[in-house]
């Protein structure tokens, strides 16, 4: 789109960091990861996938984004088979709401979760330790399991995040 003789972005083609956001998960990750929220954007999927990462990529409708298939879920009520077996869930710019819920499916599966903030909209994730990590030119935080505390059932820890959210 052309707006003042500007050429204007019309849809998300690049993100700040990707690259290193990607390369982060690869150094530190095998086999498995999933993304929660995918949207439009795969340019962080298709870099892990280049690197010899396996990515499921979910959002709320089924379809393909770029070449990559898209697997219809629900966060807050979801199919727990797509993360088993994923050492990481992670996200770019999930709503606090997501956040909670990704933490619940991560406890479930026992991965660790990383979120990408839009701005300074970052949940505390029962179970799990939640640290900053600046990798090159991406931001993001990781949450990793409390090695105290026992696996937690779905149920559970839905309630507590459900607590935290009132």
């Amino acid at each position: 789109m052309v707006y003042g003789g500007h050429l204007m972005a019309t849809s998300i083609s690049s993100m700040r960091g990707a690259e290193d956001l990607a390369g982060y998960i690869a150094r530190n990750y095998r086999g498995r990861v999933g993304e929660v929220g995918v949207g439009y954007y795969s340019e962080v999927a298709r870099l892990l996938e280049a690197q010899g990462l396996q990515v499921t990529l979910t959002d709320r409708e089924e379809r393909l984004v770029a070449g990559l298939k898209v697997e219809k879920d629900d966060i807050f009520s979801p199919r727990l088979e797509l993360y088993r077996g994923a050492g990481l869930i992670y996200s770019i710019r999930p709503p606090l709401e997501m956040q909670l819920a990704m933490g619940v499916v991560a406890a479930e599966v026992e991965a660790d979760v990383l979120i990408r903030p839009l701005m300074e909209e970052v949940a505390r994730l029962p179970g799990f330790s939640r640290r900053l990590v600046n990798w090159g030119l991406a931001s993001f935080y990781l949450y990793g399991r409390d090695k105290h505390n026992e696996p937690k059932t779905a149920g559970s820890s839905l309630r507590k995040a459900d607590k935290l959210m009132k």
